[in-house]
C-alpha cells in the first residue's frame, strides 16, 4: 500500500526520497525490517498471552533429555509468523501482483488450517488434532488454487525470444546483435516450462512430456503443484521437533528463493545467467524478505531453550509457503536440494514406519532403522545435545542452499 503512495506523491508532487519506493531492493530491506520489529517486539507480548490463556504444549514422554521440561511452553506461536508475513508485505509490495496476492493466500489458507489443528490439541485436549483427511484435503484445496491460477492466469508468463523471421505482433524488440542488422525481439508467451538442474537444456515444459496429449497438460501439471505443496508443508512440519530447526531452516531457505527470484525477475541478470526470465515476478522478493525476518525475529524467541513453539499454526505455513515459492520461482524441481532437510526428515519417518511394519510381518517383531525417527530424535538418543543438532542441521541446510544456486550455472 506504501508503494502506491508514495508513487503518487512521486508523480504529483514530485516528493524529495518518495521515489525510493520504486526500488525492489529497498522495499525488500524495508519489509525484511519491520518483519524483524514485529516478531521481536510483540513476540513477547504473544508470549504473555497464550501464557495467561494457558496455551501450552502438551509433552509425550519420549525418554529425551530435557524434553518433560518443555511441557507448558506456550505454542501457536506461528501466529506471529504470520503477522510477521503479512503486515510488510501489504506495505511494502505491489498487492495487484499475481505472485504476491498468490502467496498472501497460501499464508492465510494454511495459517486457518494449522491454528485450527493446534486449537483442537490444545482446548480440546485431543492430541491427534485436526483429522488427517481434512489437513490433506485443505492442502489439496490450496494446491488446485496454485496449479490453476499459475496454468490460466494471463499474468503468469514467461519471456522469450522471438527469431525477427517469425516475430507476431506485439513483440518488444529489446536488443540488437553485434552485427546490428538482426534484431533480438522478445515475446512474453503462457507456458509451463519449469527448470532442471544440472542439465545443459536447463528446462522442461510439462506440455511437452512425451505420450502425453496437449489437453492433459493442466491436469499433470496442477497434480505435480498439489504435490509440491503437500510434501514440503508436511516435511515441515515434521521438521519442527526441536527448539529453533524448523524457523532456522525455512529462514536459509527462504533467502535462496529470495535470491532466485531477484535473479528470474530481472531481465539483465537472467540473460546473463541464460536462465528463464519471468516478469512481475522480481516483486516475490518482497514477500521472501518479509519472510526471512519472520524466521529470524522468530527465533528470538523459540532459539534453545524456546520461550515459545510455532505448532502446526507455523510449521503448516512455512512449508506451504516455500513450496509456492518454489512454483512460482520455476524452481519446483530442486526442491529436494533446497528442501532437503525437510527430505530427509520425511524419509527417515517413511523409512521408520515401513521397515518396523516389514519386519514385524517377517519376523513377528518390528525392527528399527534408527533409534527415533524423524532424524533430529534420532541424534538427540545419541545424547548430542538439541543446540548442536540444530546448528548442525542449519549448516547441512546452508550447504544445500549453495548447491541448489550453483545449479543456476552447473549444466
Amino acid at each position: 500500500m506504501l508503494f502506491y503512495l508514495f508513487d503518487y506523491l512521486d508523480r504529483e508532487f514530485d516528493l524529495i526520497g518518495a521515489g525510493v519506493f520504486q526500488y525492489i531492493s529497498f522495499r525488500a530491506g524495508m519489509a525484511a525490517f519491520f518483519s524483524l520489529l514485529i516478531t521481536i517486539f510483540f513476540g513477547k507480548n504473544l508470549i504473555s498471552f497464550l501464557r495467561r490463556k494457558q496455551v501450552g504444549e502438551e509433552i509425550r514422554d519420549l525418554g529425551l533429555q530435557g524434553q518433560l521440561e518443555k511441557r507448558g511452553t506456550p505454542t501457536m506461536g506461528g501466529i506471529i509468523i504470520i503477522a510477521a508475513i503479512l503486515v510488510p508485505t501489504l506495505l511494502f509490495a505491489k498487492v495487484d501482483n499475481v505472485y504476491v496476492v498468490l502467496l498472501v493466500v497460501a499464508t492465510i489458507w494454511l495459517g486457518i488450517i494449522g491454528y485450527l489443528d493446534d486449537y483442537i490439541k490444545v482446548f480440546k485436549k485431543d492430541k491427534k488434532g485436526l483429522a488427517g483427511r481434512f489437513k490433506v484435503v485443505g492442502q489439496v484445496g490450496l494446491g488446485l488454487i496454485v496449479g490453476l491460477t499459475l496454468y490460466f492466469n494471463e499474468h503468469v508468463v514467461v519471456r522469450e525470444v522471438a527469431p525477427a523471421a517469425t516475430a507476431v505482433a506485439g513483440a518488444e524488440a529489446v536488443a540488437l546483435q553485434e552485427d546490428t542488422t538482426t534484431v533480438v525481439e522478445f515475446r512474453d508467451v503462457k507456458s509451463t516450462k519449469t527448470t532442471v538442474p544440472f542439465l545443459k537444456n536447463n528446462e522442461l515444459d510439462y506440455g511437452r512430456i512425451p505420450f502425453l496429449p496437449s489437453e492433459f497438460t493442466w491436469i499433470i501439471y496442477v497434480g505435480v503443484v498439489i504435490l509440491v505443496i503437500t510434501a514440503v508443508s508436511n516435511g515441515a512440519n515434521i521438521t519442527d521437533g526441536i527448539d529453533g530447526l524448523a524457523a532456522g531452516t525455512s529462514g536459509i531457505i527462504g533467502l535462496s528463493l529470495a535470491i532466485l527470484a531477484y535473479l528470474s525477475g530481472r531481465i539483465d541478470f537472467s540473460n546473463y545467467l541464460n536462465i528463464m526470465y519471468i516478469p512481475n515476478l522480481a516483486e516475490l522478493v518482497i514477500f521472501c524478505s518479509a519472510f526471512v525476518g519472520a524466521c529470524l525475529g522468530f527465533l528470538w524467541y523459540n532459539a534453545y531453550p524456546a520461550q515459545v513453539f510455532m505448532g502446526d499454526t507455523g510449521s503448516l505455513t512455512l512449508g506451504g509457503i516455500i513450496a509456492v515459492l518454489a512454483l512460482a520461482v520455476r524452481k519446483e524441481l530442486l526442491i529436494p536440494a533446497l528442501c532437503g532437510i525437510f527430505l530427509i526428515e520425511s524419509l527417515s519417518v517413511i523409512l521408520q514406519v515401513s521397515y518396523f511394519k516389514y519386519t514385524r510381518r517377517k519376523y513377528g517383531e518390528g525392527r528399527r532403522i534408527f533409534l527415533m525417527a524423524p532424524l533430529h530424535h534420532h541424534y538427540q538418543k545419541k545424547n548430542l545435545h538439541e543446540a548442536k543438532i540444530v546448528a548442525r542441521f542449519w549448516i547441512a541446510g546452508i550447504l544445500l542452499a549453495i548447491i541448489t544456486l550453483a545449479t543456476l550455472k552447473l549444466r
